[in-house]
């Protein structure tokens, strides 16, 4: 298995393309100003996600970005319980990658096991940038215990420099870039999952390119574009109704994304 790793990774260097870059200082800038807007907005246009359909009750674990932890997600797993989920956060702290969920991802294995045998039923992953790239590995791991992955401006692909946190992400978590390791994540990244899955991205993402965070796409596995800040991700209401939406999809039954209603206009 890791020689075929090790196989895609030189057979896929061209996947480091230079052309693909970090977004740009003013975006970057700007992030703040606009995460600000974004809770205003959800604030706002609650009561419009009303039309969102309801839960089945299934588990739905949430895992926050780099550097941050469940407090960041704390916004997003309050509306999924409103909406009839029963949610878990990654309840480990802070994410620095390898270095807390375990070289193989062990923590987040656990947890997925954990609550699997609780609730009886398989697991759905909502991952915001960093997460939603280790819930992609998850569910390359443990197909057979996830019902879904949905990604939230995660840069699971393309060029692992075109993000304006690569120096600080290298240095704190000890993963290299030049690694075989790390070129076998990314030239993996962008293949589709053997669960339905979802790569929310955005344009307008200030801290990551927006073309790392595209899979490719086949019966089960889409990208969905929004308007949102990298930051915003887990306080955008048009995010919100996308989560929901993809959460709602019944076993077995897994429909692309169609938006509709009031939140049609904040996608591509």
């Amino acid at each position: 298995m890791v020689k075929l790793a090790e196989r895609r990774a030189e057979s896929h260097q061209h996947r480091y393309p230079e052309e693909i870059r970090a977004p740009s200082l003013l975006l970057a800038m700007s992030e703040p100003m606009r995460l600000g807007w974004e809770m205003t907005s959800l604030m706002m246009t609650y009561p419009m996600l009303a039309s969102v359909p309801r839960g089945d009750g299934h588990p739905v674990m949430v895992l926050p970005g780099f550097a941050t932890s469940d407090q960041q997600t704390m916004l997003l797993r309050i509306f999924l319980s409103q909406w009839g989920y029963e949610v878990h956060p990654l309840d480990l702290g802070w994410n620095f990658d390898h270095h807390t969920v375990g070289e193989n991802g062990e923590h987040v294995a656990r947890r997925i096991a954990d609550i699997r045998a609780s609730s009886g039923r398989k697991v759905s992953l909502v991952g915001w940038s960093l997460g939603g790239v280790i819930a992609r590995e998850a569910a390359r791991r443990d197909p057979d215990d996830i019902r879904q992955v949905i990604s939230l401006g995660s840069p699971f692909t393309g060029n692992p420099h075109a993000t304006n946190l690569a120096n600080i992400y290298q240095k704190v978590t000890g993963n290299d870039f030049t690694s075989d390791k790390s070129k076998a994540r990314y030239a993996e990244g962008s293949d589709p999952l053997p669960v339905p899955s979802t790569a929310i991205y955005s344009r307008t993402d200030g801290i990551t390119a927006w073309r790392n965070c595209l899979g490719q796409t086949d019966a089960i596995n889409e990208n969905v574009e929004v308007i949102s800040s990298h930051f915003g991700f887990v306080v955008n209401p048009a995010v919100f109704y996308a989560v929901a939406d993809r959460l709602a999809q019944t076993e077995g039954g897994w429909r692309k994304f169609v938006p509709e209603g009031a939140f049609r206009h904040c996608f591509a």
